[in-house]
């Protein structure tokens, strides 16, 4: 009886330290935010069962204020069962990358006692399009991850936990511009994400996420990439080039370097696509309004005789554009004129960070060459920056689970 009492004062303490109100039950909560990430160089997969890459890849992991995945966790010795909430609808538990990454934390857990028995209640919540290339799984995953390690305790490198779940979430556990080190342990123990740089070292870099389409994709990235390693004869030879621009990307971060920087960003995503369009079958991820856009920031590029903009594409038609923070407005400008909002829209158009275009001249729209789209080819636009990762909320008010391990339902 007294190690019981025991071990749940040791619960009520953690309770407390995250702001939570003990309640009668003997529970242990964490509550964890983190903003997604988004691909600058890609990779694809050796081995599926460990998510092992075939090469580095780098991304940048965006600010929570703007994007983000929340997750709350708690485990009691009252729940009858391991259960999992998605965006205020129940999941299945039992999906094999979960219990991979519950499995592993379980097994590194420090948590006294029985503990490590007691089931566990997961509610997780994300304010941007799941499956629709906006790299939905790598934030889930890695908010999931973070806040699981905190729960029990789990000390150590936990990128590769994170990667047991989804691959690119062992580069979103981190903040900033993030290497994923294809490693070459056949067990993928050497595959680890290392930071570049910490948010801070690049602080006039800014983000546009166009959100073409928000609805699920038809094929997901992890089948396209399963089938373009099979039947792509592209991706050999992508796979061989991806080391060296993985270094030079690497020292254009480094040495905030934007020209090459932006180079790289557009021809990999370009490459990317040319692989997905060489697989048999194809998978077609963008559509017309993605090639616009394309089209778009060259002519913008050219019009101003330097790169201003560049674009990327995830496993999805919406855009990822990186631009300097003074070119913000004249780039929003230009996007407002050549692809008005849509009419009457009912909601939220522009959200992130506060944005206002400029107007732009005539002699910058004869210069540009191209042609006025009709209104409502964007869904929305968000404007955000490069974050530092992972956030504790220690507010009651943020838990997405209440005292007894349910879904609040108004988030």
């Amino acid at each position: 009886m007294e190690a019981c009492n025991a071990v749940e004062r040791e619960v009520d303490k953690v309770l407390l330290k995250f702001g939570a109100p003990p309640p009668c039950l003997a529970v242990f909560m964490a509550e964890l935010e983190n903003g997604r990430d988004t691909a600058l160089l890609r990779r694809g997969k050796r081995d599926e069962s460990l998510i092992l890459p075939v090469n580095d890849s780098i991304s940048a992991t965006l600010d929570t204020e703007q994007l983000h995945a929340k997750t709350t966790v708690m485990i009691s010795q009252h729940f009858k069962e391991d259960c999992i909430w998605l965006n205020e609808r129940k999941e299945d538990i039992k999906n094999p990358r979960l219990q991979n990454c519950l499995n592993e934390i379980r097994s590194r857990s420090q948590l006294s006692g029985h503990m490590n028995d007691w089931k566990i209640h997961i509610c997780s919540k994300n304010n941007f399009p799941t499956a629709a290339g906006l790299a939905s799984s790598a934030a889930g995953y890695a908010c999931l991850t973070a806040a699981l390690t905190k729960l029990y305790k789990v000390e150590g490198d936990i990128s590769l936990i994170a990667r047991s779940g989804s691959g690119s979430a062992c580069r979103s556990i981190m903040g900033g511009f993030v290497r994923w080190h294809m490693g070459m342990d056949k067990y993928g123990m050497d595959s680890l994400a290392k930071q570049i740089v910490p948010a801070s070292h690049w602080p006039e870099m800014r983000i546009l996420l166009i959100v073409v389409n928000s609805e699920q994709k038809k094929v997901s990235s992890t089948i396209g990439m399963k089938r373009s390693m099979e039947t792509s004869e592209f991706m050999q030879h992508r796979i061989a080039n991806v080391p060296e621009k993985a270094d030079k990307m690497q020292c254009a971060i480094i040495q905030k370097n934007f020209k090459t920087f932006a180079e790289l960003t557009m021809k990999d995503s370009n490459q990317m696509h040319a692989v997905c369009q060489d697989t048999y079958p194809p998978c077609v991820y963008m559509n017309d309004v993605s090639h616009s856009i394309v089209n778009f920031i060259h002519s913008y590029n050219d019009a101003m005789n330097d790169i201003k903009v560049a674009y990327t594409y995830d496993a999805g038609p919406n855009a990822t554009l990186y631009l300097m923070e003074k070119d913000v407005p004249g780039i929003i400008g230009v996007l407002d004129y050549f692809f008005p909002p849509p009419e009457n829209i009912a909601i939220e158009y522009k959200r992130g960070l506060p944005i206002k275009g400029i107007e732009p001249s005539q002699d910058l729209l004869k210069k540009l060459k191209f042609w006025k789209h009709s209104p409502g080819q964007f869904q929305y636009i968000i404007y955000t920056k490069v974050g530092d990762g992972p956030k504790y909320l220690y507010d009651p008010q943020d838990h997405l689970l209440n005292g007894q391990g349910n879904p609040i339902k108004c988030l």
